[in-house]
């Protein structure tokens, strides 16, 4: 083969070789390939790995296939393995520093905030409470009304109800109780047992419209189904002293401090960020409210619907959200496949 010809094959293979390379970036038809998605197992990252893998089924012609995950064996295996491609819903507190250096090394990408606001804990109250009673804003101010509180089994105190049993934020819960001084405000720390017992008593709260204060978090199927409000901590965030002693059972004085915020990602591989083009492009565009999430989640709970039943059930009743994350193209095609 001469050097003319070598050199004419060369560029064509280039050419080639570009050619896919820009069809896969374009998100064209079947040209995707595949994408695999770390489905992971607590019922938010389901459905949302769920519409993930509709929306760059239909929508982009990749071959997405779920993988089932948990957050440090998903993350672990994209640093060490580049598999799976995407994490969804990344709650990324817990193993921030090796996903920090993963990131800043390249080998990881956080895509978006997949939870726009974020895995938010703390004490809560139901709406109707906060309507009638506006002056209460704070944890401060709640504990000044034990009256509107009642404990189960002791009307004359008020009841804090604290997270199920076994759990971390047992823990933090207790500890908040004793930083506020609840006991000598005529309060009881009440012993939900499980989530299930402290789902239940926020439900039996509503249907009687009667006092609720404890802890909860978002996002999930409750707060979707019952209107709760956050209570401010009145103070900020003080991580040196929530890591060294409002997380510790033996903490023997905790101090008034706000829980963290969950910074909640959703994470790629290098490659993906790379080849995805217009597929990657919607991922980092794609990203939710608490309360759409909540909303689906109670939708979820009260019709037994599986990840893939939400995800359907989301992109029907949804497309004001779900259509911002797309181009129209894309959002047509999708559509036409429900």
């Amino acid at each position: 083969m001469t050097q003319q010809r070598k050199w004419l094959v060369g560029l064509v293979s280039a050419a080639t070789m570009f050619g896919a390379g820009q069809a896969l970036a374009d998100g064209h038809g079947h040209k995707c390939g595949t994408v695999t998605i770390a489905n992971m197992n607590w019922q938010s990252a389901e459905v949302l790995a769920e519409i993930d893998k509709f929306i760059l089924s239909e929508g982009y012609g990749c071959d997405a296939q779920l993988v089932p995950g948990d957050t440090m064996p998903s993350l672990t295996a994209m640093m060490e393995k580049g598999q799976p491609d995407v994490a969804p819903e990344a709650w990324i507190n817990a193993v921030r520093t090796p996903l920090d250096a993963a990131v800043k090394e390249g080998t990881l990408h956080y895509a978006t905030r997949s939870l726009k606001d974020g895995g938010v804990e703390g004490w809560w109250i139901p709406k109707y409470i906060a309507d009638a009673n506006p002056g209460i804003k704070t944890i401060a101010d709640a504990l000044a009304r034990p009256d509107l509180f009642p404990a189960p089994e002791d009307k004359t105190k008020g009841a804090v109800h604290n997270c199920p049993s076994g759990w971390g934020c047992q823990i933090n819960t207790g500890n908040a109780f004793k930083a506020w001084g609840a006991a000598d405000k005529g309060f009881t720390l009440v012993d939900t047992g499980s989530a299930a017992g402290l789902d239940g008593s926020i439900a039996k709260a509503y249907e009687r419209k009667q006092g609720w204060l404890g802890y909860y978090w978002a996002p999930t199927s409750i707060l979707g189904k019952y209107e709760m409000v956050k209570l401010d901590a009145g103070v900020k965030h003080d991580k040196a002293a929530w890591d060294s002693c409002n997380v510790k059972e033996d903490c023997a004085n905790p101090v008034k401090n706000e829980w963290p915020v969950a910074d909640v990602f959703t994470v790629v591989t290098d490659r993906f960020k790379k080849e995805g083009g217009e597929a990657y492009k919607y991922l980092s565009s794609r990203n939710w409210g608490n309360q759409d999430v909540g909303v689906l989640l109670a939708w979820m709970s009260d019709n037994q619907a599986t990840g893939e039943d939400g995800a359907v059930h989301f992109l029907k009743n949804n497309e004001a959200i779900w259509t911002k994350w797309v181009s129209s193209k894309v959002a047509a095609k999708v559509k036409a496949a429900l």
